[in-house]
């Protein structure tokens, strides 16, 4: 009888294990159970924070580190990925402008800004490269993406001509001057990589939906709000572009609506742009059976999270895929039933978050066993 052979391919699993953890944990439960298989790890990202670094890894390319600003301006340590014999730069914001850089009682995106993601950006086209992908999840930013328009030589104007250099201040923007922006980006490809279909503004906005997450209280999400919408009007009268349109404008606090105005960057579903730019159909052509997974499995999902962009491809080779999440629906889903043959919540009882959290990884192990034993059974009658 031949080896089974398995996919393990998940997202992270928020707030826990990373993507390449949550698949090692399923291999070791596949591998201590009675299935006969062969597993190929290939853990994924859809834009959100640690794609760029599995694209870096996967395409084996070489990591540039640079000294950048912090959200707040602070000297920091950051580094971005050169691949295909250095002419695509991987650049994942969330290494200079990232949540992660910033201690909770720190955030404040009414200041917090994107600038040194603007200098990596910089920092690529020094080194010649002619394509950038840009990962875009985990800011700490709602700023538009003028942070990184800034670095890139684009001054943002009040009245009287003072340079804006915080979100909050966006509010009296009355110029936008393109006179000394870096030529060199505007001959380059860029490429950002979203994971939410949110557009710029309103209720489901970068301000209203992301705001709370990065800090902002209800009065700073309006604030923000009419910061953005100030920017859009702005530019919509010198570029002819409405930024407030723009489907996924809204993610990483209006980063990739700022972006495709001024930079005409290609706003893209990072999951798809990730499963191609990888090469992972080569892979799902070997499988047998394909396992996926993140934090939560629901409708969500659907709208182009990294599980449903795996078991979409899965299922045009018409192969069995597994979903494994902390959270799954209780009752019957017929539109992920059409891409999830079985979806297994990994959770050994009721327990609060922080345990649940803390205990991810030997729930995967475990689920992954009883799932290895169960298609061992399976497959002896």
């Amino acid at each position: 009888m031949k080896q089974t052979r398995v996919l393990i391919a998940p997202n992270a699993f928020k707030h826990s294990l990373s993507a390449t953890d949550v698949a090692l944990a399923i291999q070791e439960g596949l591998q201590e159970s009675n299935l006969d298989c062969v597993c190929e790890c290939f853990p994924v990202g859809d834009g959100g924070d640690g794609t760029g670094q599995l694209m870096i890894e996967k395409l084996n390319g070489v990591l540039v580190s640079a000294e950048v600003d912090d959200p707040f301006g602070r000297s920091i340590t950051s580094s971005f990925g050169l691949v295909n014999k250095g002419e695509t730069a991987i650049i994942e914001l969330a290494n200079a402008s990232g949540i992660q850089l910033v201690k909770p009682d720190e955030l404040d995106p009414l200041h917090a800004t994107s600038f040194g993601t603007g200098q990596l950006i910089k920092l690529a086209l020094d080194q010649g490269v002619s394509k950038i992908v840009l990962a875009i999840g985990g800011s700490a930013t709602v700023d538009g993406g003028t942070g990184i328009l800034r670095a890139l030589g684009i001054r943002f104007l009040d009245g009287s001509g003072q340079a804006i250099t915080e979100p909050e201040q966006l509010i009296d923007l009355t110029e936008i001057d393109l006179s000394d922006l870096d030529q060199r980006v505007l001959a380059c490809d860029i490429t950002i990589l979203c994971d939410v279909e949110n557009t710029l503004l309103g209720e489901r906005g970068a301000a209203a939906v992301f705001g709370p997450q990065k800090g902002a209280t209800s009065e700073g999400v309006k604030k923000l709000d009419a910061s953005l919408a100030m920017l859009a009007q702005v530019a919509l009268q010198q570029t002819g572009i409405n930024m407030a349109v723009v489907k996924h404008g809204g993610a990483a606090g209006g980063v990739a609506a700022g972006l495709h105005t001024f930079l005409n960057a290609k706003l893209v579903n990072g999951i798809d742009f990730f499963l191609t730019f990888t090469g992972f159909h080569k892979s799902l052509a070997q499988a047998d059976w394909v396992i996926t997974g993140e934090g939560s499995i629901d409708e969500q999902t659907l709208h182009g999270k990294g599980p449903f962009g795996v078991a979409a491809l899965a299922k045009q080779r018409e192969l069995p895929v597994v979903g494994l999440a902390g959270n799954v629906p209780l009752t019957q889903n017929k539109k992920l039933n059409q891409y999830f043959d079985v979806l297994l919540a990994i959770g050994n009882g009721p327990v609060d978050i922080g345990t649940a959290l803390r205990e991810t990884k030997s729930n995967l192990v475990r689920t992954a066993w009883q799932l290895g034993n169960l298609l061992a059974s399976s497959a002896g009658r």
